[in-house]
């Protein structure tokens, strides 16, 4: 009798961290709904006049060489009814779900530019629509769904934004949110075998990266020493998904570097990816066990 993929959705994975995490849980033989706005390459957004390559057909279509089952959505995280068309979807074709990757979030050109907030673009907010208000009414969609397949694993993709200035203000409420989303939701899922995490990536060589570092080498080249290739993080969620133990990390926030060295896991080329902590001396701060109903 054949065993059952695990269904794992992953959303922003038409290209960078997102489709790299679903490549990377593919490998494991994931059935993974590709999800985000991209279906054709004019969709893409562009740095320095060039273009992103990535669509969710792409990533699909690479989840599936790598062994898994790549099923491409388009869904705007902006947008409450394509959320909630996208679990009607995994409701009706697969019952269940194991895991969820909240991933997407818009990255807007404008959040890198030097400056006060204020002389920024007022869009920027748009950053909480997609990755605040998105994951959380994801993962509001797919509690019954993991309900159903009696536990799995939800996962935020975060970085160390949420406890020290990084880019400004709505970039930094916007990854803090997301470690205390994993805090809480993981008080309300404590009882039903599904972990809640959020994990701090560090530098991701993305597409977009490599169109930094190609149009300035001087200001970026130097990031390629300590870059993770956007699979890394989709290993470690393998591996995390995979630990019996996985609910006693439940309701934390976790440095991919550390919970690597946890777990054995190498990047490319056997390389292990350095730790906010040991490079800044920055980690992720800590919640308190007081709970008010």
């Amino acid at each position: 009798m054949e065993t059952q993929r695990p269904v794992a959705v992953v959303t922003g994975a038409s290209r960078g961290a997102g489709r790299g995490i679903a490549v990377a849980l593919g490998s494991h033989g994931a059935t993974v709904y590709v999800t985000g706005r991209s279906e054709r390459a004019e969709d893409a957004p562009a740095v320095g006049g060039q273009v992103l390559p990535g669509t969710i057909h792409e990533t699909a279509a690479a989840v599936r060489a790598a062994g898994g089952e790549g099923i491409p959505v388009r869904a705007d995280l902006a947008d409450p009814d394509d959320i909630a068309a996208l679990f009607a979807r995994v409701r009706r074709e697969q019952g269940r779900l194991d895991i969820l990757v909240n991933n997407a979030f818009p990255n807007l050109p404008a959040m890198t530019e030097p400056g006060p907030f204020w002389e920024k673009p007022a869009e920027l907010a748009t950053m909480l629509d997609v990755g605040v208000r998105g994951g959380y009414l994801a993962t509001w969609h797919a509690a019954p769904l993991l309900l159903a397949a009696g536990g799995g694993l939800v996962v935020f993709t975060s970085s160390s934004g949420s406890s020290h200035y990084v880019f400004g203000p709505v970039y930094g409420a916007h990854k803090a949110s997301l470690d205390k989303f994993a805090h809480d939701m993981a008080v309300d899922f404590r009882d039903h075998g599904v972990a809640v995490v959020s994990i701090w990536m560090g530098t991701v060589l993305t597409e977009r990266l490599e169109a930094m570092i190609a149009a300035q080498p001087d200001k970026y080249g130097h990031l390629r020493q300590i870059a993770e290739t956007p699979a890394f993080t989709g290993h470690l969620i393998w591996a995390l998904f995979c630990d019996p133990k996985r609910m006693e990390k439940s309701g934390r926030t976790l440095i991919g570097a550390e919970l690597a060295r946890e777990y054995g896991i190498a990047d490319e080329g056997g390389r292990t990816p350095p730790s906010w902590r040991d490079l800044f001396g920055v980690y992720p701060r800590p919640f308190f066990d007081r709970i008010i109903r």
